[in-house]
């Protein structure tokens, strides 16, 4: 029972190697298991930390060719989450993120470069409160492979950053709140051969119904 059982699993499992070993993958970011935190000076007493939803995503990673890899995310800015209502409203409202007219940010890498045997760089521009910048990430990959019941193919990486909230025109109150903002990144994905083309998919259903409810008022 035992032999049949390690057969049986050996071959459910094999179409996950052989898509593993395949070059380069696509993956559908996942928004359950993904998150960013930032954290940001207050007033030289602390740095609170926050943390933010990503909308959709996806992203492609070559193992054999990091410079063949992609990752395009939106971040949904409405979601910041401080562990406080009033909080949440100052951070979301017009001083500062004003996610009521920018409620997206978006993220596209332009380059990636394998830095050590799991590290890297990746290189890309950010838009986030109508200015587009580029923006260098540092990262991790933590590990790409199968879940234990060969289920799922899942790529999970870590990430850091530093933003100045100035440049993209979030000026307010430089004395109390800082203006370096340090970014963290969870980041999960599930492989999935229709990433990009469902997550352009989401992107024109989005603005179909942004314009739908724009008429409406």
């Amino acid at each position: 029972m035992r032999k049949y059982l390690t057969a049986l699993l050996g071959l459910l499992l094999l179409p996950v190697a052989a898509a593993v070993c395949a070059h380069p993958l696509d993956f559908r970011i996942d928004t359950v298991h993904s998150q960013i935190l930032f954290s940001v000076g207050h007033d030289g007493y602390s740095r609170p930390v926050g943390r933010l939803a990503i909308a959709r995503g996806w992203l492609r990673f070559d193992s054999k060719d990091w410079a063949a890899s992609k990752v395009v995310a939106d971040i949904d800015l409405a979601s910041t989450d401080l562990g406080d209502k009033d909080w949440n409203a100052a951070v979301t409202g017009r001083n500062f993120l004003d996610a009521a007219q920018f409620p997206i940010a978006h993220f596209e890498s332009t380059a990636v470069t394998k830095t050590g045997e799991h590290s890297g760089t990746l290189a890309g521009t950010l838009s986030l409160h109508g200015v587009s910048l580029p923006v260098t990430i540092a990262f991790t990959v933590n590990r790409v492979g199968a879940t234990l019941f060969g289920f799922e193919t899942i790529a999970g990486f870590s990430g850091h950053a530093t933003l100045d909230r100035t440049q993209f025109g979030m000026t307010a109150f430089p004395k109390a709140v800082g203006t370096q903002v340090a970014l963290r990144f969870e980041i999960e994905a599930k492989l999935d051969k229709q990433a990009e083309y469902d997550y352009q998919q989401d992107v024109q259903k989005a603005a179909r119904d942004e314009t739908h409810a724009a008429a409406q008022h």
